[in-house]
């Protein structure tokens, strides 16, 4: 829909008064939210406070509740937990309690509240919002305030932000914290794997999930896990039999060890708990099999937050002082969140009425009735497990004859492992027989084709890299030998698992049909490259991973600087033409400039930015950070601009350089990657054989349509399979980038909160939308 842009300029917050607090259990990425509230409730010219200790800080008043500025919340990024203090607070339940946090907010004129926690935080919120005009009545009665200030702050705006490392509130995709709690799990189930396969034991890993699965499930499709209990989808009758069979033939097929994930509230079908010491015993007594259970504990709450979790954070935090600022009497108070990758705000209410029937579902046991109010995402989650993790007897599978092939494009990327291994098992499921191509077009074109089974991808998620090779050749010279392999192994249909190389390719590959029929069949691309260029998709597997390499390193940096005061840092990322990584990476890193590609700078912006930088130093915050993409100007090189900065900073700062380079294609793939690898290549599988049906004609497979060589990517909300051919319009060829960027939208977020005036977009926020009514074809916004 086309809008005219609308700015926030003509929202102003002079003469309101913002209360920010952080209640119940704490989450990673809270400080990034409260960051962004105080600096963009400063920057819209209104007065922000702290709330300290949550409720009971509202409560007990006094040096609790404190006038905040900038530099108030400098450096608090990318710590973990909430340093504003998080309490459990009994007085607040109480009518007395209320009263006197009303009375301390009236007294600093506070009339909008931005509330970080989970339901039950909100829920309190809410009736403390409904009750706000009665309580303020009340305390002029008593004669603790006058009549005046109950005219002047008769409303009390809220708006919330769900911080929880759960995921169990529904309406949003992921809350605060979620992903980096699936980080430390990861993180742990990647050690452990080394040590089990050591010594083939079995391990039994409790992670957190009173009520929701969601950590559990997520971990389990990103480490492979043989085995799942989470809460919402209990095992049926005879589990023990069925999972001790599983474990058994995992050893038989030579698989050296096992691992298990109970969430901490899984149950079985009668409503019974099932601890992960029953599992353990059940295993050792039936199997005999070493047995070790490892109870991850708050391990999961602590550490710094993702990158993901930070630009998530940050942006909800700017979202919700908007809300706040438009917020009139008749606003219901509302959440903001996320559904895919778009900002929404949803009435609080009605997010907390579905999040508490799930619960009564799970009570009532109505299990694949909490299973679907869970989302769309859970549930996919949830579907994509059950197919990959248990593969059925041979006599079981449907045959199809049908023969398709697996390979990697371009540079490696984290994720693409979990992405073939996904195709791989999905493929079986379907009845073809699934091949792995060696080394990309080069080694297609060379004859290193191989079939690939079930067992031969175990293990790949959390690998890094590509295990099958990729190379940046195109097919274009080799298409006469390419075509020669397809029909040698009587090739159906193909899987390009890449990057831009990937998507030029196959525009190579159908631009060839008319001469070479073997290339008449259904291909589909999946996106992979850490610099997130492809036109058609938001994202790529291994961009995440990417970002968190660029993040971590910025933090090591910032820490490096806070102890020889006065130096600005100057960061060369990768991303070839694309500012995706400097842009989002300087969002996450809390960076004072990213120089892009995309948006043109000149010499009067460098100097502006290091007049700006001279500001900042004089303030108690003494150290700068720049990101500079690595292809955003050929003139205004990474040395050219550390020289400039040099030269004019002297006096005032030092400088230092750092190129951070191939790190940034390294490493084990984050949580994200891998469970975006596996979902979206999954899906693409499903599309393959629903094209080879339709294109299978008289003993063979014919597909010459546009329709019938695409490109599946995240759109905004939803999953889409788009035809190359459509996608070349969108395509800038020469710096290998789309035309039109989503991301582009957040670069001014980045410069808010590093001080600086601009304007800023907000036409795609504002509408208030309904739980139901999101997409049912949603995917996560991670994961």
């Amino acid at each position: 829909m086309d809008h005219q842009p609308k700015f926030f300029e003509n929202l102003s917050g002079t003469g309101k008064a913002i209360g920010v607090l952080t209640s119940g259990g704490d989450a990673q990425g809270m400080n990034a939210a409260v960051r962004a509230v105080v600096r963009m409730g400063i920057y819209v010219k209104a007065k922000v406070y702290f709330v300290y200790e949550g409720y009971q800080g509202m409560v007990d008043g006094g040096d609790n509740i404190v006038e905040v500025s900038w530099e108030s919340v400098s450096s608090i990024l990318q710590v973990g937990g909430t340093v504003i203090g998080s309490a459990r607070c009994k007085s607040f339940r109480t009518h007395e309690g209320r009263l006197q946090a009303a009375y301390n907010l009236v007294q600093r004129g506070i009339t909008n509240l931005c509330v970080i926690g989970g339901d039950g935080s909100l829920t309190g919120a809410n009736l403390f919002r409904e009750e706000w005009s009665g309580l303020l009545e009340e305390l002029a009665q008593n004669g603790k305030i006058d009549a005046e200030a109950v005219k002047k702050y008769a409303y009390l705006n809220i708006v919330g932000m769900v911080g929880s490392i759960d995921n169990d509130f529904c309406g949003t995709d992921m809350t605060i914290g979620t992903d980096s709690a699936l980080h430390r799990i990861i993180e742990v189930v990647d050690a452990i794997m080394t040590t089990a396969q050591s010594h083939q034991r079995t391990f039994v890993l409790e992670v957190m999930g009173r009520h929701c699965g969601y950590l559990a499930l997520v971990s389990a499709l990103a480490c492979g896990a043989d085995w799942v209990f989470i809460p919402e989808y209990p095992p049926e009758e005879g589990w023990e039999d069925m999972m001790c069979v599983k474990l058994s033939e995992n050893r038989a097929r030579k698989k050296r060890l096992n691992i298990i994930i109970v969430a901490e509230g899984a149950i079985d079908c009668h409503n019974k708990p099932i601890t992960s010491e029953k599992v353990k015993d059940l295993v050792v007594q039936r199997l005999g099999f070493d047995t070790r259970v490892t109870i991850l504990g708050h391990v999961q709450r602590g550490g710094t937050p993702s990158a993901f979790d930070r630009i998530l954070a940050s942006r909800m935090g700017v979202e919700a002082v908007l809300a706040l600022l438009e917020a009139t009497p008749a606003t219901p108070a509302c959440v903001v969140s996320l559904s895919g990758n778009q900002a929404v705000r949803l009435p609080l209410m009605e997010c907390v009425q579905m999040t508490q029937e799930v619960q009564k579902a799970m009570d009532e046991g109505r299990f694949l009735e909490a299973v679907r109010l869970r989302g769309k995402s859970f549930e996919n989650n949830l579907n994509t497990y059950k197919l990959l993790a248990h593969k059925k007897p041979d006599a079981e599978l449907p045959k199809t004859n049908f023969n398709v092939a697996v390979l990697n494009v371009g540079a490696p990327a984290a994720g693409m492992n979990a992405a073939v291994r996904a195709a791989v098992r999905v493929g079986i499921t379907e009845g073809h027989k699934m091949f792995a191509v060696i080394d990309g077009f080069e080694g297609f074109a060379k004859g290193k084709i191989k079939e690939i089974s079930w067992g031969d991808v175990g293990g790949w998620t959390g690998q890094g890299g590509s295990i099958l090779g990729t190379k940046r050749t195109l097919p274009a010279k080799y298409l006469e030998k390419i075509a020669e392999q397809m029909r040698t192994n009587n090739i159906n249909a193909l899987m390009v698992i890449g990057g831009f190389e990937a998507y030029l390719g196959l525009l190579e590959l159908s631009a060839a049909r008319e001469k070479y029929d073997e290339f008449c069949v259904p291909m589909v691309m999946v996106p992979a490259t850490v610099s997130n260029n492809v036109p058609g998709s938001d994202f790529s597997i291994g961009a995440d991973t990417a970002l968190n390499t660029i993040t971590d390193t910025c933090d090591r940096i910032k820490q490096s600087a806070s102890g020889t005061k006065r130096r600005v840092f100057i960061i060369e990322t990768m991303g070839g033409y694309c500012g995706y990584l400097a842009n989002m990476g300087a969002l996450a890193a809390g960076a004072d400039a990213a120089y892009i590609f995309e948006e043109q700078f000149d010499i009067r912006e460098l100097q502006a930015n290091v007049e700006h930088l001279t500001e900042k130093m004089k303030t108690s915050i003494q150290r700068g950070l720049v990101l500079r993409n690595e292809n955003c100007n050929e003139n205004y090189t990474t040395d050219f601009i550390y020289q400039l900065y040099s030269e004019e900073g002297k006096g005032v700062f030092d400088c230092r350089k750092n190129v951070l380079g191939h790190m940034q294609q390294g490493g084990a793939p984050s949580p994200f990657d891998r469970n975006f690898g596996t979902k979206i290549s999954a899906k693409a599988m499903q599309w393959i054989s629903k094209k080879l049906k339709e294109t299978y004609r008289k003993g063979k497979v014919f597909a010459n349509t546009e329709d019938s060589v695409c490109l599946l990517g995240m759109r905004r909300r939803n999953l889409v399979f788009q035809p190359v051919a459509e996608l070349k319009s969108e395509t800038d060829f020469v710096h290998r980038i789309p035309k039109e960027q989503w991301w582009l939208k957040l670069r001014p977020l980045m410069k808010i909160l590093a001080k600086y005036k601009t304007s800023y977009d907000v036409s795609d926020s504002g509408q208030l939308e309904h739980v139901a009514m999101l997409p049912k074809e949603a995917v996560p916004a991670a994961i």
